[in-house]
């Protein structure tokens, strides 16, 4: 006699007509979890809620996405064009990308440049173009600030190689108000410390108004920039770095009036968003349901291995319950609905920062748009692609981890070793980015060519150091992750040939009830979407409620 292949027919599964009818019960309520939204309507006549909220919620996140970017986009525009106004205005002698080698190199040159700073912000409303001014506390401007840093007391002679250092930092602050004179005419005795300087910081706050955004139906927002710059001497090396940054805070203006123009309802705009949050808030909830209906149906089927197979189920069956699209769409909503009460803060200006609404929208609406390949999967030419990146991915990551440690090493070798003599290999960060490059075939022959030749003996290292890496990554690390991906598109390819590879699949495959058959209805019709929504009781049905049992 042919020996069974059926693992529940080694326990007497099918002699118990109970137990078949249990059996058959639960291949059809499993396999109706895994059917798509077309397939779900045959089966129950069950409307594809989840499907038509996506994309709606698809068509208005993106609209939300774009009209914010818009509105970001003017906001960065005129940060970065004041900031470079600033630099120009009070940098002297400053050119469009030289502030990497912006610097001062004689005493008399750090005199003349603060001079020049002050100077220049005592001439602002003859010199500027915009519309900036001086900030006010009450009817008295606030100043400009001098400050320089200093070690209190040292005395060093290189010449003879001695020096005494007292490492304790002081500060000596000085207050210039905009009709003040020069910086000697206002401190005779001003001196800087060079020998024991560390830095002289020259910080003062301008007030100006986002015009653009008339143009575009808004109300215009005022904005208080904290412009600090910064001469940096503490490598005292000969060579006084300057550095001009700016702090921005941005507030709703007190007063105004705009003329020839309507603005653009705030009211709508809030209530829009509000719509998102609560599209969000109802695919949220949809897809919680779905993923705690996935975990009760894979404690059912453990129940039934254990009972009447005695079997474990491992773990990689279980995951096969926990839907990961679910998971990706109840992330996106999570991070849209953070990033849409940010975005109201931001328009009734109660916060200021774009940079956090911005990750949060961006990222969740990022998630948004992959989840549709979800529903891509469900065409077959579309859906080996997607099984095959969802299959290979954990074995995809075990490979990162592995080749990660090696990467890091390399990285950690390079910035010790080659760091002193090539400027891509200075700090971590810019080693890592090197490298990486190297890795896509980028930038190979310059990173070669760069090496600086002083030591004869780093040279060589940096050669057998790059050669072993681009050997080690491009050859062989690029050819086994193909090969992971590979092997995968080959195992998804024997499952669509209908090679059941897992023992879920196993059992799911004993059933050939198909989706319009009828069995698959319920004897209690309870599915209304907007009951379910508004009955948290109908979320979970009763694990043993009965399927009808002729088509």
């Amino acid at each position: 006699m042919e020996e069974s292949t059926d693992p529940y027919e080694d326990y007497g599964v099918n002699g118990d007509a109970f137990v078949q009818e249990k059996q058959q019960n639960l291949r059809r309520k499993i396999k109706y979890y895994f059917m798509n939204p077309c397939e779900k309507f045959y089966a129950r006549g069950r409307k594809p809620w989840k499907l038509l909220l996506q994309l709606i919620k698809i068509v208005i996140i993106t609209v939300q996405l774009v009209s914010f970017g818009l509105s970001n986009q003017m906001v960065v525009t005129f940060k970065e064009e004041n900031l470079q106004t600033f630099k120009h205005l009070f940098l002297k002698n400053y050119e469009d990308g030289s502030m990497d080698t912006y610097a001062v190199y004689r005493q008399a040159d750090t005199y003349e440049h603060i001079d020049y700073i002050i100077e220049q912000y005592k001439l602002l409303h003859n010199t500027t173009v915009g519309n900036h001014e001086y900030e006010k506390n009450g009817t008295q401007y606030t100043p400009l600030e001098l400050c320089q840093a200093y070690y209190r007391n040292g005395t060093i002679y290189p010449g003879n190689e001695t020096f005494e250092i007292d490492a304790d930092v002081q500060n000596d602050c000085h207050n210039f108000y905009p009709m003040y004179p020069k910086l000697h005419d206002h401190l005779p005795n001003f001196e800087l410390y060079f020998k024991r300087m560390l830095t002289v910081s020259i910080k003062f706050v301008l007030k100006a108004i986002n015009l653009q955004t008339v143009r575009h139906r808004e109300l215009p927002d005022c904005y208080d920039f904290t412009v600090e710059i910064i001469f940096d001497n503490q490598a005292h090396s000969g060579r006084i770095k300057i550095d001009l940054d700016t702090d921005v805070e941005i507030k709703e203006c007190k007063d105004w009036k705009v003329t020839g123009a309507t603005a653009r309802n705030m009211t709508l705009t809030v209530l829009f968003d509000c719509l998102i949050i609560i599209t969000c808030l109802t695919s949220l909830s949809l897809c919680l349901r779905s993923v705690l209906s996935g975990i009760r149906l894979q404690k059912e089927y453990n129940q039934y291995c254990k009972s009447y197979t005695l079997r474990e189920v491992p773990w990689s069956e279980k995951m096969e319950f926990v839907n990961g699209w679910y998971i990706l769409i109840i992330t996106s909503d999570t991070l849209v609905i953070i990033g849409s009460i940010l975005k109201i803060e931001i328009q009734t200006k109660v916060l200021t920062s774009y940079d956090v609404c911005s990750i949060f929208l961006g990222t969740g609406t990022m998630f948004v748009w992959i989840g549709v390949i979800r529903y891509l999967g469900y065409f077959r030419k579309y859906n080996i692609l997607i099984l095959t990146l969802r299959a290979a991915f954990p074995n995809v990551i075990r490979f990162i981890c592995c080749a990660g440690i090696i990467y890091i090493s390399y990285c950690f070798c390079g910035w010790i070793v080659i760091g002193p003599y090539h400027e891509k290999f200075r700090t971590l960060n810019t080693v890592s980015e090197c490298l990486f490059s190297l890795i896509n075939g980028d930038d190979m022959f310059p990173t070669f060519k760069d090496m600086g030749q002083k030591s004869s003996l780093v040279w060589v290292f940096s050669r057998v150091y790059l050669y072993t890496f681009v050997s080690l990554f491009i050859y062989m690390v690029l050819s086994l992750f193909i090969t992971i991906i590979t092997d995968t598109y080959d195992t998804i390819k024997q499952q669509q040939n209908g090679i059941p590879t897992s023992a879920l699949q196993k059992f799911l495959s004993e059933c050939n009830d198909l989706p319009n058959s009828g069995v698959y209805r319920l004897e209690e019709d309870k599915n209304c979407f907007v009951k379910c929504c508004i009955d948290p009781r109908l979320w979970f049905r009763n694990p043993d409620e009965s399927l009808v049992s002729d088509a």
